[in-house]
This record gives C-alpha cells, structure tokens and sequence, in this order.
C-alpha cells in the first residue's frame, strides 16, 4: 500500500454509515480522487471540522486497491471560514467546487485548474469577488478542462456572428444566422451578451451589468448542462439565495 501527502481542494463530502465520510477532492498532483474517512464525523482530533467543502488542505492518504484510497490525517493550509459566514460568497463556492468536480475526472491532473480554484477561493474569502468574477471563472474553468464555449466570431463558419446570433451547446457555443439556420435546435442570444463572454474569455475584466450576467448565466447553465448531462444542483442554491 502506497503513503503519499497530496496538497487538495475539498470538493465535497458526503455521508457514509453512522460515522464515516467519502470525501473528494481535487489534489494538486493526481487531480480528482475519492478517500474513505473513516470515524470522520466523530473524530475531533484526526479531522476537526476540516473536511468541509472547500477546505485547502495537505492530505496524508493510503492507497488500498485500485483507484480507492483511505484518509489518515489532514493539515489544513486554509479554510476560507469568511465565505462560509456569507450565505451570497457560501453559494457561489459550492457552485464553483460542483463544477470542477463534474468537469474533471479520476486520477487525470489538472494543476492549472488546482490553482485557478484555489485563487478564486481566496478572492471570495476576501470578499473581493464580484459577480462577474463567477462567471470568469466558469470560463477559465471550461477551458481548462477541455469543454471551452466559442461565443466569437462564428463557432462554425468563423465569421462574425452579426446580429441575430444563436447559441447551440452541440455546435460549440454561437453561431451567426446563416450557420444557425444548419442546426437543428439553437437558441437566440443578443450579440452584445456574446461578445461580453468573449471578452471575459480573452481576460478582460470590466463588470458586467446585472441584465447582461443573468443572460450570461442562461447560456453557460445550457452549455454545462448539455456536456454534462444534467444541470448542477448548486445552480438551484444559487437562485434561492438570489445571487448570480
């Protein structure tokens, strides 16, 4: 049985038995793995309040057979206990630890990933994360893990989308009228959210007002969801605690 301490990211921690926890984590060295923590959820000394979601920790792990793994001991780096108080910062990180969770898969690495959701972590913790940040790091996050949206120019012909683009997740994001009418299911998008997208894509970073955000948010819903197979439950929190 392999020892090894991997630096990770909580990305969720689910329930097992009467006493222990299934944690999975996104690890900074063997991306995506699963631990059984056993006694987690009574022990205070081993774990302490440290597997909640989004915790950064550095994880002492046990490789019993297979991909399967047991947790022994973690050091917490940092806990991130502001967005926690926040009930507007709590849902936008359990939407961004869902996320990353469902786009990655077991024991494939993806440090750059690690990192940009430790960073947005960190921004959310010092309340520095503005609404448009979200969606900046869907973005990021997509990319990264190889599902990036194209919203400019055409995601088929590559010429400008004009001005009565529609979006279709199969086609890869927004397609100018022509290419549109070659599709069979699409929907409209004003070419001004579109482009906003683009621009968020290419790292600019002006705040986007609310109407066009919420319009924004609509498509990348429709485009995760497609790839995905369903929609992420977190985006059901989000919309009850009324944030974007």
């Amino acid at each position: 049985m392999e020892r090894f301490v991997e630096e990770g990211l909580v990305l969720s921690a689910v329930e097992y038995g009467e006493a222990d926890k299934i944690v999975t984590f996104l690890t900074k060295g063997r991306g995506r793995l699963s631990a059984f923590a056993a006694g987690a959820r009574k022990s205070k000394r081993r774990f302490a309040g440290a597997l909640e979601p989004g915790t950064h920790l550095k994880a002492q792990l046990v490789e019993r057979r297979g991909d399967t793994y047991r947790l022994d001991k973690v050091d917490v780096v940092q806990s991130f206990f502001h967005v926690r108080d926040d009930l507007a910062l709590l849902a936008r990180s359990l939407y961004c630890l869902e996320l990353v969770r469902e786009l990655t898969r077991d024991a494939e690495p993806h440090p750059e990933l690690f990192e940009a959701l430790r960073a947005y972590l960190v921004l959310l913790d010092a309340k520095k994360a503005g609404p448009t940040s979200l969606l900046a790091f869907e973005l990021q996050a997509l990319s990264m893990a190889g599902f990036r949206p194209r919203f400019f120019p055409c995601a088929s012909c590559g010429q400008d989308i004009g001005d009565a683009p529609r979006f279709d997740p199969d086609a890869g994001g927004v397609l100018c009228q022509g290419c549109a009418l070659r599709v069979a299911a699409s929907v409209p998008v004003a070419a001004g959210v579109a482009k906003s997208l683009a621009a968020l894509q290419a790292g600019l970073r002006t705040p986007l007002e609310s109407d066009v955000r919420a319009r924004a948010r609509e498509l990348l819903n429709l485009f995760i969801a497609h790839h995905l197979g369903r929609r992420l439950k977190s985006v059901d929190f989000m919309v009850q605690v009324g944030v974007d």
